[in-house]
Parts: structure tokens; C-alpha cells; sequence
């Protein structure tokens, strides 16, 4: 089957933009999440026996013996 050029050309064109278009949402992605790993603050390693929350407990933590 022959095909008219110009109709093959514009075919590749066409493929040829949705492939960069692809490309740049999946670098504006990428971007996007790097920002958002970059803005968010490190935690700290929890302490064994203590709640990782930002509130103070109600009462003290005491070790509990093993049993």
C-alpha cells in the first residue's frame, strides 16, 4: 500500500510532538517532585519508648520491665 508523502510526513510530525510532549510532562513531574522533597524538613529518629508526635504526653514514659 503506497502511501501520499506529504500524509507520512505529517504523520511523523505528529508523532514527533506527542513524544516531545511526553517528554516534558514527564520532566515537569520530575521536577515537581524533587521540589517537593526538597522543601520538606528531615525527620528526626523517633526515640525508642517515646511517641514521634510534636505533643508532650500526659504522663511520663517509664521502662517497663521484660517479662
Amino acid at each position: 500500500m503506497l502511501m501520499h508523502p506529504d500524509f507520512m510526513l505529517t504523520l511523523a510530525n505528529q508523532r514527533q510532538r506527542e513524544l516531545i510532549a511526553e517528554a516534558e510532562r514527564r520532566h515537569l513531574l520530575r521536577n515537581t517532585r524533587a521540589a517537593r522533597w526538597g522543601r520538606r524538613a528531615p525527620k528526626a529518629p523517633a526515640v525508642r519508648g517515646r511517641p514521634d508526635g510534636s505533643l508532650a504526653p500526659c504522663e511520663p514514659s517509664v521502662a517497663v520491665p521484660a517479662r
